[in-house]
């Protein structure tokens, strides 16, 4: 060993760091390490090591603080490439081979006992043949001699038949598995070569000391999507929001314990607007090969100031879950409460804040966490259809509140009385904003719909024919509680100036709307019943048949 060798090892430290904070973005995410390292004043770079392939070495930072002062001089990645050691699986393999083909020779040494017996039931069988049919003829041996001969050589091969062919399918199976574990054999022995970073920080260390280092990269392959679930209570008009978010990391690092940041920020569209470029027009030209148009296509690359700029937008909504807190035993049984957030703002920037740690494994899968709960005033609303439906619709109009939080788009999954109704795309809605949310069929209000006239006069008016047509809605409440409820019905709406539909009645009176729209909105008492009734007429040429009036 030189003395420059042992230069360098007294220069260069390891620090030993874990993940601490983690803000996932909408396609990506940034990771903050931290690691206490012990400094002699002599260390010139100190190093991370074995970092996943997947980080943006342009977004690497470091800082930090301790008992001594330290300056960080830069920060440098470097790419390394290792065999992963695969001698253990190698040995597995091998061992499951040899178990593979010593099961296989079991299995071949059985058929060849079956093929013994089956060669002696066939010899049997053809020196039998002569010797019973010149006993048979000599009457020496009756017929049922013969039928028990018959039948303990039928029998007999077709047992060892069938059990040679039940080994020789085990002995193919063994095969196919002895071939499919050689294989993986095969791929591990070649080099599998496994790429990592390490990040060198340049440091120049005032003397002797306790220092705690902190590192932050941008790693891809992590996202975050909204999530919420609806609760609908009927009784007393309140809607429970359960404010979620679905993690997805595939990042290599499992994130254990750490403080999650959940960002609707998207650095990777950078800070910059983007630049209008010529808009051509051209002759249609034949189309390219899918390999030549694939390297016709531009390519952007994304520049780490941009990126950097992007990560504190004042725009952005960020988004702070820390778990939930552990609930204190009690004598009697309590009903699980779900941790609420604390919400600051700063400007535009709305943030969540609840107690604990989270956990996200690098697996690839979607992992829930809670944001928080709340619930929000509603006002139950039902529609009808008549024409189509004999029940009505339940709408409940929910307010976010003024002090709410913006809820961002994503799927809400509904549930009525505990009732899973079924899932709704919920867009951008803003504190003080109303939204509509369908909750399926309720079958507490009935409408039974009757046509009640249908005349055509005989006299023509105008060299007009006219036919005048009648409906009536019988609307009944069957609830215990007041409902309010719109009811729709429509007119036919003509296609040809030659034929004429006016609305002449309606009870209660209301005037129509575009393309024939007939709207009630009543308010029905418990167990209250109402009428509604409505009349139109048809007018047309007697020699023009009308189509679509079969209503």
């Amino acid at each position: 060993m030189t003395d420059s060798d042992l230069l360098d090892r007294n220069n260069i430290k390891a620090v030993d760091t874990s993940i601490s904070e983690v803000t996932v973005y909408t396609d990506r995410a940034r990771i903050t390490r931290r690691g206490t390292v012990s400094l002699t004043g002599n260390e010139r770079e100190l190093t991370i090591a074995s970092l996943p392939a997947c980080i943006e070495t342009e977004s690497v930072r470091a800082t930090g603080s301790g008992t001594v002062a330290v300056r960080i001089l830069g920060v440098r990645s470097e790419r390394i490439y290792t065999s992963e050691p695969a001698v253990d699986r190698i040995a597995e393999l091998t061992q499951q081979i040899q178990e593979l083909e010593t099961q296989k020779r079991a299995v071949e040494e059985q058929i060849s006992s079956r093929r013994i017996q089956l060669k002696f039931v066939e010899n049997l069988s053809e020196k039998s043949v002569a010797s019973f049919a010149s006993s048979i003829a000599k009457q020496q041996i009756g017929l049922n001699e013969t039928a028990d001969l018959l039948t303990f050589l039928g029998s007999n091969y077709k047992k060892y038949i069938s059990a040679i062919g039940q080994l020789e399918i085990q002995r193919n199976e063994l095969d196919k598995q002895i071939k499919a574990v050689r294989q993986q054999l095969q791929q591990i022995q070649r080099p599998n070569y496994q790429q990592t970073f390490n990040i060198i920080v340049a440091v120049e260390p005032s003397g002797s000391g306790s220092f705690d280092l902190e590192i932050s990269y941008v790693a891809m392959q992590a996202y975050w999507t909204p999530l919420y679930d609806l609760r609908v209570k009927t009784s007393n008009n309140q809607i429970e929001l359960y404010y979620l978010a679905e993690v997805n990391q595939n990042t290599g690092e499992d994130w254990t314990g750490v403080a999650l940041n959940l960002s609707t920020a998207k650095p990777g569209m950078g800070t910059l607007p983007p630049k209008l470029e010529p808009w051509y027009v051209d002759i249609l030209r034949p189309k390219l090969p899918p390999a030549a148009e694939f390297y016709k296509k531009p390519r952007m690359a994304m520049r780490s100031a941009e990126l950097e700029d992007a990560e504190y937008d004042a725009n952005e909504v960020t988004i702070l879950a820390r778990g939930s807190l552990g609930a204190t035993a009690a004598p009697e049984p309590i009903e699980a409460e779900t941790a609420t957030a604390n919400i600051s703002r700063e400007g535009s920037t709305v943030s969540f804040q609840v107690g604990g740690n989270s956990n996200i494994p690098s697996d690839g899968n979607p992992h829930k966490v809670t944001i928080f709960s709340d619930n929000y005033p509603s006002q139950p609303e039902y529609i009808a259809m008549p024409r189509l439906v004999s029940f009505a619709y339940l709408q409940a109009i929910v307010t976010n509140p003024m002090t709410g939080a913006t809820l961002l788009p994503g799927t809400a999954n509904i549930f009525r009385d505990n009732t899973f109704v079924g899932t709704v795309p919920l867009e951008n809605i803003s504190p003080g904003q109303e939204f509509k949310l369908n909750l399926g069929i309720d079958e507490g209000l009935k409408i039974e719909r009757e046509l009640v006239e249908r005349q055509v006069d005989k006299k023509l008016i105008g060299n007009q024919r006219r036919t005048s047509y009648a409906y009536r809605l019988m609307v009944t409440n069957l609830q215990q509680v007041p409902a309010n409820l719109t009811v729709k019905e429509q007119l036919p709406v003509s296609r040809n100036e030659q034929i004429k539909v006016r609305l002449t009645l309606t009870n209660p009176k209301i005037v129509p709307g575009e393309m024939g729209l007939l709207e009630w909105e009543i308010s029905l008492p418990p167990q209250a019943k109402q009428e509604l009734y409505y009349q139109f007429v048809v007018e047309h040429p007697p020699e023009l048949k009308v189509m679509g009036l079969e209503i």
